[in-house]
C-alpha cells in the first residue's frame, strides 16, 4: 500500500489542487494523509487578520480556525484521508497587514521558515511516506513559498502541485513539463468537488458561491505535478 502525503498551506489547498488524485490513491486503497501547515488559533485576532474572516461573512465572535479545521476533517473524510494540522500562524497573523502584502515577497522579521522546515522533518520522517506533494506555490502567495521551500529543503524529491484556484488567475505557467499528469475521471471530479464543497466558508470569496465552484471543477481537465527548483519560471 502506497502512503500518499500532501503537505498543505491552507485548510483547503490540497483539497483545490489535487482533490482529484488524492481521490483516486484512496480509491485504489492507498493510505491518504494531509498535512496542512497554517492552521494555528489567534484568541482575539484584529485588523487585517480579522478582516480575513469578517469578509467571509463571519462575525468577530467565531472561532475561524475551529471552524476552518473542521471543515478540513470534514473534507478529508469524503475520501477516508486523514488530517494532520500544524500550529503555525497564517502570515495576516504573521504581520502581514493587507492583501498585497500577501503576494508582495517574505517579510524580513518572517521568521516561521525555519521551525516549519525542522517540523515537516520530523513529521515525514515519522509518516514514512511513498509520495509526497506540496505547492508550487503559483500566484506567489507568501504561505504557499513558505511551504514550497520547507519542503523542497527536506524532501528535495517531492513533487509539487499547480496552485488552484491560483492558476485560474495567473499569467504564469510551470516552465518545465509535468512530472505527473493525472486525468480527472468522472469519480475523480465527483470527490474532488465534494472535498472542495467542504469548505463552506471559502467558496464565496474563492469562487463566488458553491455553484461556481462546481462549474470551475467541471472544467479542470487534468492535475499537473512537477518536481523542484525551475518549475515556476
Amino acid at each position: 500500500m502506497t502512503h500518499v502525503v500532501a503537505i498543505s498551506p491552507h485548510l483547503d489547498d490540497a483539497a483545490f489542487s489535487v482533490g482529484g488524485l488524492l481521490a483516486a490513491h484512496a480509491r485504489a486503497g492507498d493510505r491518504v494523509t494531509v498535512v496542512t501547515c497554517f492552521t494555528g488559533n489567534v484568541a482575539r485576532p484584529t485588523g487585517f487578520a480579522l478582516a480575513c474572516q469578517t469578509d467571509k461573512g463571519l462575525g468577530p465572535e467565531v472561532d475561524y480556525m475551529v471552524l476552518r479545521r473542521a471543515e478540513d476533517v470534514a473534507a478529508c473524510a469524503v475520501i477516508g484521508a486523514a488530517a494532520v494540522h500544524l500550529p503555525f500562524l497564517e502570515a495576516p497573523h504573521r504581520g502581514y497587514a493587507s492583501a498585497p502584502e500577501l503576494f508582495a515577497g517574505r517579510r524580513a522579521d518572517d521568521g516561521v521558515l525555519g521551525p516549519l522546515t525542522v517540523a515537516l522533518g520530523e513529521l515525514l520522517d515519522g509518516l514514512a511516506a511513498d509520495l509526497v506533494m506540496g505547492p508550487l506555490a503559483i500566484g506567489d502567495h507568501v504561505d504557499h513559498w513558505q511551504v514550497r521551500d520547507a519542503l523542497e529543503a527536506v524532501d528535495p524529491g517531492a513533487l509539487l502541485w499547480e496552485d488552484w484556484p491560483y492558476l485560474r488567475r495567473s499569467a504564469v505557467r510551470p516552465a518545465l513539463p509535468p512530472v505527473r499528469s493525472h486525468r480527472l475521471s468522472a469519480d475523480d471530479r465527483a470527490a474532488r468537488t465534494a472535498m472542495c464543497g467542504a469548505y463552506a466558508s471559502q467558496l464565496g470569496y474563492q469562487f463566488g458561491g458553491h455553484d461556481a465552484m462546481v462549474r470551475e471543477v467541471a472544467l479542470v481537465e487534468s492535475e499537473q505535478l512537477y518536481r523542484g527548483r525551475g518549475a515556476a519560471g
